[in-house]
């Protein structure tokens, strides 16, 4: 009997309308286009304004374009994973509305949080349910509403985020293509370097809190940046000799959305020229869980049958790791 291993077979991706320009956030923050491009990359990120909008929507959006792409009927669809960083509400997830809102009424669904790195342990968890046989169709979603913890009047992190969501199909294949293999790692010393510490059962929201701020998310910028760096490039350069790859087998590096100098430096750790390396960051910016899915959703129309994609990301907690996968089609 031949070996299940699991395949993307479908993307779908959404951004919100209203588009934040470097020339925008120069009218908010002590800062400028030039110095946001060079430290970043970034030109500009979308954002979702409108009031009881939340990572569901954006989801939803992303989902249904899929959908829509597939031809797939949602009745079909086993289970629904929602990776986020920023869900709607506590207690109640995100991925059951998901899965209720674009008619997966037979599936079962539950979030998945990991910060950054959301998405990338979420297409670990969603090739083992494909693997096992039991599951023909899971859905994996990585969204997030940043905009709903960003603190306008901080520089230090206004200018990276944005809002957006991408969608992935993962189905069983028989030819040996799809998630082949994967190094995650942890690392919970790294939490106070970026968090956002109040609204969670540590640090309930207070009336105090939301007036100081303390709900936003923070960053210590070097010490995020320096880990960032040395971790997802190490982690991509092992799971290449780990599978005995070389960079001209690479054909496209998916790396996390973060900043334009840490995917670069991830680059040339393995020696991979820039035309491999999937880039859409000066478009959107960090959309945390939804970088890698709106990277293929961008991309797609390039990647061809067999084509070997190194993915990797770095997030809050610390969390980071690398995935290597085989495009499934055309």
């Amino acid at each position: 009997m031949s070996k299940i291993t699991a395949a993307i077979t479908a993307i779908g991706g959404y951004v919100p309308e209203y588009v934040l320009t470097n020339q925008i956030l120069e009218t908010l923050v002590d800062t400028n286009d030039e110095w946001i491009t060079t430290r970043t990359g970034i030109k500009e990120r979308r954002i979702l304004k409108e009031d009881g909008k939340g990572t569901s929507y954006l989801a939803i959006k992303a989902a249904q374009d899929l959908i829509e792409k597939k031809g797939l009927d949602p009745k079909e669809i086993e289970l629904v994973i929602v990776a986020t960083a920023t869900p709607d509400m506590k207690a109640a997830a995100t991925a059951a509305y998901t899965a209720t809102q674009i008619g997966a009424i037979n599936a079962f669904s539950f979030d998945l949080e990991a910060a950054c790195s959301s998405f990338l342990f979420g297409m670990s968890v969603a090739a083992r349910y494909i693997e096992s046989g039991k599951y023909k169709k899971v859905l994996l979603i990585g969204a997030d509403k940043n905009s709903s913890m960003i603190n306008y009047k901080d520089r230090a992190t206004c200018i990276i985020f944005g809002d957006g969501a991408g969608a992935a199909l993962f189905e069983p294949n028989m030819e040996g293509f799809g998630l082949q293999d994967e190094i995650l790692k942890s690392d919970g010393n790294g939490r106070d370097f970026l968090r956002a510490t109040h609204g969670g059962s540590s640090y309930p929201s207070t009336p105090e809190a939301v007036a100081e701020g303390k709900h936003f998310i923070y960053q210590e910028g070097k010490m995020v940046f320096k880990n960032a760096v040395f971790n997802m490039a190490d982690v991509t350069e092992k799971i290449m000799v780990k599978n005995n790859l070389e960079k001209d087998d690479i054909s496209w590096l998916v790396a996390h959305q973060a900043n334009k100098r840490i995917i670069d430096a991830t680059a040339n750790r393995i020696d991979l020229d820039e035309s491999k390396v999937m880039v859409n960051i000066h478009k959107y910016g960090n959309t945390t869980s939804a970088t890698l899915p709106l990277l293929l959703y961008d991309y797609e129309k390039q990647l061809k049958k067999g084509d070997k994609l190194i993915f990797t990301a770095f997030g809050g907690g610390f969390t980071w790791g690398s995935v290597y996968l085989t495009w499934a089609y055309n």
